[in-house]
């Protein structure tokens, strides 16, 4: 025990942690009318301004139905992050035309109809299909398809002067730094590296700490620029090393990848090296791990026996047509973590100590996530009546019912500035939520005692002792114990428990998980096979509303793993379970005065997922 305090000790004062933090609310993931299939599905007049106004709180123009609407509660950060391909490309040419100043004959008429068959789909509401055709063929391979750089070919008549791009993006970085406000609401620069091989989901949001000055020397890196994420955080040191920027890369829509966003091999084929894991470890320090197309922290076919991981699951691939989903370990951030487990041990290096958060990938301009003020993931989407139904052609696309009204980042930071919150995220002090605002603290390390949680010094206690969310603890002989607190949303519903995921390696080197109810609401029993009967459920189908007669305003617990090996690597975090609500597609139905919404769920038990905390085996 000793020496495990002592190591843990130099360890948290090395980081030099000791400052208090504060808990701020965020999404790094949203786009507006300069990203090309916001523009196509209807999002044709809000821009980044809207977007800050919105999140700040104040009430704006819906793009699509002009309604006036509002966030519930403001943010304290966002971050536009428009598709670097195209940015701004598909508005420009629609409200100006094409140039076809230096185009020849032939040229300039195959650029006129293609303008023609733009404005025509744009115009009637049909952008949708467009940009259908720029998806990828899924009878293509991932791997071959990142080889020849297969893009859809409907857009490739099109001249795209660079210059759009360069004033757009220029557009975009001074929006940030007019409505940035240290101490009072963040707005950080970032754009998405929109990787979708095969229609395997590879994207990236990258966001830095920099100024529009700062920005405006570079051009967003994007798929045209490279399919694989390698070339990505090669530019990103390459840039870091020219203009002294800050970068971080977060993967997100891991669901859909394919099983290729935490393979065991590179896009290209190769087995991982030490140099590419570096390479990853240093850039992606997390991943969204819930958002508008569904979670992604598990799956019932990845966690057969987490009878909680049939949630929020999204079937429905980025690509032409349909194919048939098939979940694995690599489309999963929990597998990503077994899997970082069973490579350190084979290869001395963990590319996947990702930490987590959630973000909205809402396409409006809105950064919502709240189930009764859900504007949809499409501008489209955002109105009842067109929820129900697919707007693809041949029916089988996701529909706005479809969608998950997710996600948001908490970050601990330091203050309010887009330094803090950035080194944050570096120090994976951060954790997601599908929409409430559970405020969550989780720590591990030596002697923490039921009387911590009572504590007004709780953060400088806990990092005295050992680490918050994200750290890794040092090895040692004695089990390390564990405090976690979870506080219900002040404007939403009850608790119903707080469970630790634990993944560790067994003997034969294989990956293994478990799910652990470790405190709960009301006067239940954990049975012989350690489950927890279902905490109830409270709300009125007929008007959406929910009572807080059960579950609990805050939980809390202080646990020591009782099979804990000391020679064994392993990861530990926290997820915290509400009572449960209506989902959006139950309010809608209603809205509708039909009394269920088809075959969607009528309730959701909302959730928050912690960054894990790693424990390191002596080597």
């Amino acid at each position: 025990m000793k020496k495990q305090r002592l190591l843990i000790l130099l360890l948290t004062l090395s980081s030099a942690v000791s400052a208090e933090r504060q808990l701020l609310w965020g999404d790094t993931h949203l786009h507006t009318t300069y990203s090309s299939d916001a523009y196509t599905n209807d999002n044709l007049t809000a821009g980044p301004d809207v977007a800050y106004r919105y999140a700040r709180g104040e009430p704006v123009i819906h793009p699509f139905h002009k309604a006036r609407v509002q966030i519930e509660t403001p943010l304290d950060f966002l971050v536009v992050s428009d598709h670097a391909e195209f940015l701004g490309q598909i508005r420009n040419i629609h409200r100006n035309g094409v140039d076809t100043s230096e185009l020849g004959m032939i040229d300039t008429a195959k650029a006129w109809v293609a303008e023609s068959v733009l404005k025509r789909a744009i115009d009637s509401g049909e952008g949708l299909a467009l940009f259908n055709e720029v998806l990828p063929d899924p009878d293509v391979t991932p791997a071959r398809a990142a080889s020849e750089s297969i893009l859809g070919t409907a857009l490739r008549l099109l001249p795209m002067p660079p210059q759009v791009e360069v004033d757009t993006w220029r557009t975009i970085t001074d929006t940030a730094d007019a409505y940035n406000t240290p101490g009072k609401f963040t707005a950080l620069i970032g754009w998405e590296w929109s990787s979708i091989p095969g229609g395997a989901n590879l994207h990236r949001v990258v966001i830095t700490d920099s100024d529009a000055s700062t920005a405006q020397q570079y051009d967003p890196f994007g798929l045209d620029d490279s399919p694989y994420p390698e070339d990505l955080w090669a530019w990103l040191a390459e840039t870091s090393a020219a203009t002294g920027a800050r970068f971080t890369a977060i993967p997100h829509n891991s669901n859909i990848s394919k099983g290729y966003m935490f393979s065991r091999q590179t896009l290209r084929g190769d087995d991982f090296d030490r140099d590419y894991i570096a390479q990853r470890a240093r850039w992606e320090r997390v991943a969204e791990i819930t958002q508008i197309k569904g979670d992604s922290e598990t799956h019932p076919d990845v966690s057969p026996n987490d009878e909680f991981a049939d949630f929020e699951n999204y079937p429905h691939y980025i690509q032409r047509r349909h194919t048939d989903y098939k979940a694995s370990q690599g489309d999963y951030v929990r597998g990503a973590l077994k899997t970082g487990l069973e490579l350190e041990a084979e290869l001395g290096q963990n590319p996947y100590t990702l930490g987590v958060i959630g973000s909205t990938d809402a396409h409006t301009s809105l950064p919502s996530a709240e189930e009764n003020n859900f504007h949809g993931k499409l501008a489209t989407d955002s109105i009842p009546a067109n929820k129900h139904t697919s707007r693809r052609h041949d029916g089988w696309g996701a529909k706005g019912w479809s969608m998950s009204a997710s996600g948001l980042a908490a970050v601990w930071s330091e203050s309010n500035t887009r330094e803090s919150i950035l080194s944050a995220i570096e120090r994976r002090e951060v954790y997601a939520t599908t929409g409430p605002r559970i405020a969550v603290q989780f720590y591990a390390g030596a002697g923490f005692t039921s009387a911590d949680l009572e504590r007004a010094d709780l953060y400088a206690h806990a990092t005295a002792l050992g680490v918050p969310m994200g750290g890794e603890l040092a090895a040692g002989d004695d089990a390390p114990t564990f405090l976690a607190i979870a506080s219900r949303d002040s404007k939403g519903a009850n608790l119903d428990r707080i469970q630790m995921v634990k993944g560790w390696l067994d003997a034969s080197g294989q990956a293994q998980e478990k799910v652990i109810n470790v405190a709960w609401a009301g006067d239940r029993v954990i049975d012989a096979e350690g489950r927890l009967s279902p905490i109830g459920n409270t709300v009125n189908l007929k008007t959406g509303e929910v009572d807080n007669s059960i579950g609990a305003p805050q939980l809390s617990v202080v646990w020591k793993d009782p099979q804990f090996d000391p020679d064994q690597n392993a990861f530990y975090y926290v997820r915290v379970l509400q009572i449960p609500t209506a989902r959006h597609s139950l309010l809608d139905a209603i809205a509708l005065g039909r009394e269920h919404a088809g075959d969607y769920p009528d309730t959701i038990q909302e959730r928050a997922y912690t960054s894990s905390i790693w424990y390191r085996a002596e080597k």
